[in-house]
């Protein structure tokens, strides 16, 4: 097995070792992914998300690894696409998605961005907080006002006034636990996770104490996923700050 990429030894694993039992690919299969029900899956693109869905989910529902494999289905494409590259680069940092991602292509990551950004997974239940009241107004003042005094936007002037998102290249950040969204805000403020320049995130979160971060994440993951909500259309969200992840460089 001595140099085989460790995204192939998953995806020989997802697909039931087919390929080492008969000599030959595996043959399409019908799988139950998908907005209208079950669709055709490519071999190919079967065995690029194996790895994806060990941790993720078929549907990109998240929630494995203690709930810090985040929910993926629906995100725009592009984002997601811009993750890959991201981990790939080295300005984000977890093992396992870069042993994923080192070897591959950019069609491949976008192959695999446009699956799981079609995916529409049930919404999950919202976590209930474990925080004072004043914790979560904090929380929601931030995310939905800002703190104009110190430079902070609202949440919702970038992430779309629903929270989901906006096309092609801002995520959502409901149906994500307390623990993954107080995580991300924190490596953003250290700079342990970076975009390409300007990485607006970090100017953001630089701002914000950690009780701020905390009662942010509190404050996120206690809010249900609207039903049938999508992220909001390119061109509908004018940004506060100009940032390299939605000018579409990372």
């Amino acid at each position: 097995m001595r140099g085989i990429p460790f995204f192939a030894l998953l995806a020989l694993l997802g697909s039931g070792g087919a390929l080492a039992q008969s000599g030959t690919p595996a043959a399409a299969a019908p799988l139950a992914f998908g907005r209208a029900g079950p669709a055709k899956v490519s071999t190919g693109l079967r065995q690029r998300i194996d790895g994806c869905i060990a941790c993720h989910g078929p549907h990109g529902q998240g929630g494995g690894s203690g709930g810090y494999a985040p929910r993926i289905g629906g995100k725009p494409a592009g984002y997601l696409y811009h993750q890959l590259q991201n981990f790939r680069d080295g300005r984000r940092a977890y093992p396992l998605m870069t042993w994923m991602v080192q070897y591959l292509p950019g069609a491949y990551m976008k192959e695999i961005a446009a699956y799981f950004a079609s995916q529409s997974p049930p919404p999950p239940q919202p976590q209930v907080p474990m925080v004072t009241q004043a914790t979560l107004d904090l929380g929601r003042r931030l995310v939905s006002m800002g703190d104009p005094a110190r430079g902070v936007p609202a949440c919702m002037a970038c992430h779309g006034a629903n929270l989901m998102g906006v096309e092609p290249d801002v995520p959502g950040l409901v149906g994500l636990t307390n623990d993954y969204i107080s995580a991300q805000l924190g490596a953003f403020k250290q700079e342990i996770r970076r975009t390409k320049a300007p990485n607006c995130m970090h100017e953001v979160t630089s701002r914000l104490d950690g009780s701020e971060i905390g009662a942010v994440a509190a404050w996120l993951s206690s809010q249900p996923v609207p039903p049938g909500a999508k992220p909001a259309a390119a061109g509908s969200v004018k940004f506060p700050l100009r940032c390299g992840s939605i000018d579409g460089d990372g």
